[in-house]
């Protein structure tokens, strides 16, 4: 996993529980913490940090990435405000994930394996959204979803119909947003 998702768990629990909470998780989880952003660094330290938080919180560690992408997204759009500029809601947005935004995230941080998304838009109140990595972080991807939205004013409703951890072959999230 590239550095720079460790560096948006840093500053995101930092921001919300003060950077004593970071280092604490540092410290149970016995890692070291020096993560740079083009770094690559082993997905099981994630998993590690997100378990520790998890066990800290006394709350699932679902909920932890769920959490954690949706504060995740104000970081993000401090950073890369081009990638947010162009949309005025948050179904335009992901519909640009596996087309503009993730080919730009390979060039900045090569290495990098953000996961693959297919959308189904036949309906125009519910975007249908696939979501496929071999880290099976959905619920980080529903964590962004819902900061997305948030970002551009929107209120979503999510449900999830089916679940790689259950067996599906994906993860299929019905999206709607409201104003």
């Amino acid at each position: 996993m590239k550095g720079i998702v460790f560096n948006l768990l840093e500053e995101a629990v930092s921001k919300d529980f003060g950077e004593a909470t970071w280092d604490r998780l540092l410290d149970d989880a016995n890692l070291d913490g020096a993560y740079t952003s083009l770094g690559s660094y082993d997905d099981a330290e994630v998993f590690r940090l997100v378990e520790v938080a998890s066990a800290a919180l006394k709350i699932p560690p679902q909920d932890v990435l769920r959490w954690f992408g949706r504060r995740a997204m104000p970081l993000l759009v401090a950073r890369y405000p081009a990638f947010f500029s162009s949309h005025t809601g948050a179904r335009s947005f992901l519909l640009t994930l596996n087309s503009l935004i993730h080919p730009e995230v390979r060039k900045l941080y090569p290495g990098a394996t953000p996961p693959v998304f297919d959308f189904d838009t036949t309906d125009s109140e519910t975007l249908v959204i696939g979501y496929n990595s071999a880290r099976k972080l959905c619920a980080l991807a529903e964590g962004f979803m819902q900061g997305a939205a948030e970002h551009y004013g929107q209120q979503p409703s999510i449900r999830e119909s089916e679940c790689m951890h259950e067996g599906a072959g994906k993860c299929t999230f019905h999206v709607r947003f409201q104003a």
